[in-house]
C-alpha cells in the first residue's frame, strides 16, 4: 500500500514538474554564419548572452540557442516556438531566403519574430513583402542606409517594450530610413532619433546615401531604428538594427529593450521594470565567438 502510494505521489509531483515545463514559452535563437571581423556580427555569442539572461529571469520562458548555423537542419524545432530569434547575414545570404514559405507558415500561426541588424535587411520583391507583412518593415538596398553613429534615445512610447527604458545613448551602424508598412499602420517605434548631417557625408550607393533619405533627414524627420509590429492576423515582430557592434550588449538599456522585446513577441508579460539581466562582464563578451580572421 505504502508503495502504491509514493508511486502515486512521484506521478503526481512528476506530473506539475512535466505540466509547469510544457507551460513555458519556447524562444529560439537561431544564429547566421560568421561575417565581418572579430567583434562584429558576433551572431552566436550575441543569441547567447540574451538566451542566458532569459533562463535567468525566472519567467516562464525557455530561450534555446541552436547548434545549426543557419536555418535548423530540422525545422521542427521551430514548431512550439512562441518566438523567433533571428541573426544573421541580410539580403542575398539571409537564412530565410530558401525557405520563405515554410517560414510564413509560422508567421501566419501567430509565430513571433525578432530580425537583429543585417538580419532586418531583405531582397527587395518577395522577400522584402514577407518581411513587411512579418514585423512591418525592413532595411532596403537603394532606401536604407548604414552608417556608425551615435544615437540618442530620449522619449519612449507608451508600449511593453520600453518598460523600465530611460535615456541612453550607444555608438553602432543603426541603419536607418527603413521601408515600413503604409502609413506605419500597426507599428509602434520604440527606438528613434534625428542623425546628424555626418552620417550621409557618403556618395550615393546602395547603403551609403539616396536623394530620398537625404531629404527626409534634411526635413528633419525622426528615423526609427527599432520597432514593433502587430501583425492584423495575429503574431507580433520586432526590427531592432543595431548588433553592429558586439560590446553594446554590455550597456544594460541596449541589452533591456532587446529583452523587453523578445519577450512581447514571444507575448510573455514584460515586467512592469522591463527585464532587469546581469551585467556582463568582459570575459563573457570575449567567449563564444565566432573564428575569425582580422579583416
Amino acid at each position: 500500500m505504502k508503495s502504491t502510494l509514493r508511486l502515486l505521489l512521484l506521478a503526481f509531483v512528476f506530473g506539475l514538474v512535466t505540466s509547469a515545463q510544457a507551460e513555458k514559452s519556447k524562444i529560439v535563437f537561431i544564429s547566421g554564419k560568421p561575417s565581418h571581423g572579430p567583434m562584429s556580427h558576433e551572431h552566436r555569442a550575441g543569441n547567447m548572452i540574451l538566451a542566458k539572461r532569459l533562463n535567468q529571469s525566472g519567467l516562464d520562458v525557455e530561450a534555446v540557442v541552436l547548434n545549426d548555423i543557419g536555418y535548423p537542419k530540422d525545422p521542427s524545432v521551430l514548431e512550439d516556438a512562441a518566438t523567433i530569434v533571428i541573426f544573421c547575414t541580410g539580403h542575398g545570404g539571409h537564412v530565410l531566403n530558401p525557405v520563405l514559405k515554410s517560414f510564413d507558415a509560422l508567421m501566419k500561426r501567430g509565430v513571433g519574430v525578432v530580425m537583429i541588424h543585417w538580419a532586418t535587411e531583405a531582397v527587395s520583391g518577395e522577400p522584402g513583402d514577407y518581411f513587411l507583412e512579418w514585423m512591418g518593415g525592413f532595411c532596403d538596398l537603394n532606401w536604407s542606409v548604414n552608417p556608425h553613429w551615435t544615437a540618442k534615445f530620449d522619449t519612449f512610447p507608451d508600449h511593453p517594450i520600453a518598460n523600465g527604458v530611460v535615456p541612453f545613448e550607444v555608438n553602432d551602424e543603426w541603419y536607418y530610413h527603413m521601408r515600413f508598412v503604409p502609413g506605419l499602420k500597426n507599428v509602434t517605434p520604440i527606438l528613434s532619433d534625428l542623425p546628424g548631417p555626418k552620417t550621409l557625408v557618403r556618395k550615393d550607393g546602395p547603403r551609403s546615401g539616396n536623394p530620398h533619405v537625404r531629404k527626409a533627414v534634411a526635413n528633419g524627420e525622426s528615423q526609427h531604428v527599432a520597432w514593433a509590429y502587430e501583425r492584423p492576423e495575429g503574431g507580433r515582430g520586432f526590427g531592432w538594427t543595431g548588433g553592429h557592434v558586439h560590446k553594446n550588449w554590455q550597456h544594460d538599456m541596449y541589452r533591456k529593450v532587446m529583452l523587453n522585446a523578445i519577450l512581447w513577441t514571444a507575448k510573455v508579460e514584460v515586467p512592469e521594470e522591463g527585464l532587469d539581466s546581469a551585467s556582463v562582464s568582459d570575459e563573457e563578451i570575449h567567449s563564444n565567438l565566432d573564428p575569425k580572421r582580422r579583416r
